[in-house]
């Protein structure tokens, strides 16, 4: 493995037109929680200029009004002009939203290899990953690029920077050597703005107001690359500019590249899909072992077979530096850790309507909301797994 190298990963606002789908399949979700813990939701949007369309899965006691929710997230991230290309009163929604499969629901209600148990709602690999390179538990390339986003946000919500508009992408590349990261190589920020602002003024303001703001003075040196607005013009952007999809940022969403992702994504899924559920286990799993010190990093793998409850595999790989065999980290997880979808679901909480919040500026390492996922609330019991 190369030990001297420089790893890039990027995040996006809250108005980047992806990340606006994410948000309203999220918030429609939530919306059937709050009346029907036990709804089957699988919500997929798509933005376009103008136009905004919902589809999906939803088996629920509760009606929700789609476009009701839809004009409120749009609302709240700021697209209120036609000037932006999208506005929250005029957009034209239609929904295209049926019942869930009958045969994934009697597979997912009663687990073949566990009778009266959640079965798994599809097969697939989930991934889970924690190390000690950040005070979250998150590889630091990801963690400065949503520290830039978010406050590429709160200046313009503030108001701050007027100018701005709420379409925007950030990417920061970290030069590691000996393994180590050691300071900033590249910044990259590409932000909406209106017609006004000269492009001297946007980079002086960007700099000040949300590079420095937010990034350790130490990590900058005079090696760093900053780019502010390469393309230079920007005024055309969010769905005006490109579509958006529910689902089109996983790397953004998890670990920024890092590691591996499996194939699913999270924002419209309600937790029976193990896609969702299982990769919020394993970041839970893994952040509490790497507490414990069982390990410096370490990353998971759960695999499962739709209609079964208990997983089909378990891997880790620790790079080296595990404390114990991987094959007792394994025997601790499942010591440890119910792995069933009911399990899942009961130990983190996962009926509760907490997942609009994820939706922007990833799903993991989150230090301004309260994820389940995120508390380590197991690292005495993993201690005392080890101690036996």
């Amino acid at each position: 493995m190369l030990k001297n190298y420089v790893f890039t990963s990027e995040s996006v606002t809250e108005g980047h037109p992806d990340k606006l789908a994410d948000q309203i399949s999220d918030a429609i979700l939530d919306e059937f929680l709050r009346h029907d813990p036990k709804a089957r939701v699988a919500c997929e949007t798509l933005l376009t200029t103008g136009l905004i369309h919902i589809a999906g899965e939803v088996s629920s006691t509760h009606k929700v009004d789609y476009a009701e929710v839809a004009r409120d997230v749009i609302k709240e991230v700021g697209y209120d002009s036609s000037e932006l290309g999208l506005d929250y009163r005029t957009v034209g929604i239609i929904t295209s939203v049926d019942t869930q499969s009958p045969d994934i629901a009697n597979s997912v209600d009663s687990a073949e290899d566990n009778a009266g148990s959640l079965g798994a709602g599809d097969q697939g690999m989930m991934f889970g990953y924690a190390s000690k390179e950040t005070p979250e538990f998150m590889p630091l390339p990801i963690v400065l690029s949503h520290k830039l986003s978010r406050q590429l946000s709160n200046v313009r919500k503030s108001g701050k920077l007027l100018y701005l508009r709420p379409d925007g992408k950030t990417q920061v590349s970290v030069k590691y050597e000996a393994g180590k990261a050691k300071y900033i190589d590249t910044i990259v920020i590409s932000t909406q703005h209106d017609e006004e602002v000269s492009r001297e003024q946007l980079k002086k303001d960007i700099l000040a107001f949300v590079i420095e703001a937010v990034i350790p003075e130490e990590l900058i040196t005079a090696e760093t690359k900053i780019h502010i607005n390469p393309s230079g013009r920007f005024v055309i952007g969010g769905p005006q500019a490109d579509v958006g999809l529910t689902g089109r940022k996983i790397i953004v969403d998890t670990y920024g590249g890092w590691v591996a992702h499996g194939g699913g994504a999270f924002s419209g899924k309600d937790s029976t899909k193990v896609d969702r559920s299982a990769s919020y286990m394993a970041r839970y799993i893994a952040k509490n072992l790497v507490a414990a010190d069982v390990a410096d990093e370490i990353s998971i793998e759960i695999a499962y077979a739709i209609g079964r409850a208990e997983p089909v595999s378990i891997f880790i790989n620790t790079n080296g530096s595990g404390k114990v065999e991987d094959e007792r980290i394994i025997e601790i997880i499942k010591e440890n850790f119910d792995l069933t979808p009911d399990g899942i679901i009961n130990t983190l909480g996962l009926r509760n309507p907490i997942f609009r919040q994820t939706s922007t500026y990833g799903h993991f390492g989150r230090t301004d909301i309260d994820l389940p996922w995120e508390k380590l609330d197991k690292v005495d019991d993993i201690k005392r797994s080890l101690a036996q």
